[in-house]
């Protein structure tokens, strides 16, 4: 018949230690949960962040909701990580959204601003996509998704320090400021969503009371911003209806 097992160490601690060896151990295993639950973050919040939107918009639009705002933040994850940059996979925020934490001491304002831009690009495929899709199979599903999501990366572009568009302007000087309000009023005018107003006063903020201009301007940054901006401005604007509602 074989020997019983051998006492443990944490029990003869335990035993030794008495109350305070027991709490010990129970501070240690939780710690130990607690590092197995840090490094599973991003899949613990994005489900949880997941689970809000089904619950307000049901199960399909709810999905595709998270999914939109999951690619946004892998588009800034993917980004940092091609340059080499540590960063973290994303964390979310059930209600209110998501963020990427990254080193961003002591990197350049040009590429500061590229990191930023790449959610917002990001989102514009995925919205493409969909828009695709809607186009396709006729499905109001994914013209709402398209909609919602070029919308909320356009927001996103208002250049307010919160925001992506907030972080990018830093890299533009205040010629190029007043470039991107002037645009921001044409998208304005020709695709007539007021949503480019937001980011016209936005951008006339950051020219007449921003500061902080760079020492060099920043055309590449410039060109870029531009160009996601009124990507997502042609999407808003063939995509029917205001993108809510879909089960």
């Amino acid at each position: 018949m074989p020997s019983p097992n051998p006492e443990s160490k944490e029990n003869k601690w335990a035993k030794r230690l008495g109350p305070v060896g027991t709490v010990a151990i129970l501070l240690a295993k939780a710690k130990t949960v607690l590092l197995f639950l840090l490094k599973f973050k991003f899949l613990l919040s994005f489900v949880a962040f997941m689970g809000i939107y089904w619950a307000a918009f049901g199960m399909k639009f709810g999905i595709g909701f998270a999914v939109l705002i999951l690619l946004h933040e892998m588009g800034h994850f993917i980004d940092i990580k091609r340059r080499g940059l540590p960063a973290e996979m994303p964390v979310f925020l059930p209600g209110l959204g998501a963020f990427v934490r990254w080193q961003a001491m002591g990197v350049p304002i040009e590429t500061r601003a590229a990191v930023s831009l790449a959610g917002p690009l990001a989102g514009f495929f995925v919205a493409l996509l969909c828009a695709a899709l809607w186009w396709q199979t006729g499905n109001p599903l994914w013209g709402a998704l398209a909609r919602v999501g070029a919308v909320l990366n356009l927001l996103n572009l208002i250049p307010v320090w919160v925001l992506d568009g907030g972080q990018a302007v830093l890299a533009l000087s205040k010629a190029e400021r007043a470039i991107l309000l002037a645009a921001s009023l044409g998208l304005w005018l020709a695709l007539g969503e007021n949503m480019f107003l937001l980011v016209a006063l936005g951008a006339g903020y950051q020219v007449f009371f921003g500061g902080h201009f760079p020492a060099q301007p920043s055309r590449p940054t410039m060109v870029y911003y531009l160009a996601v901006m009124t990507a997502l401005g042609v999407i808003i604007r063939l995509m029917p209806g205001r993108g809510l509602g879909v089960n």
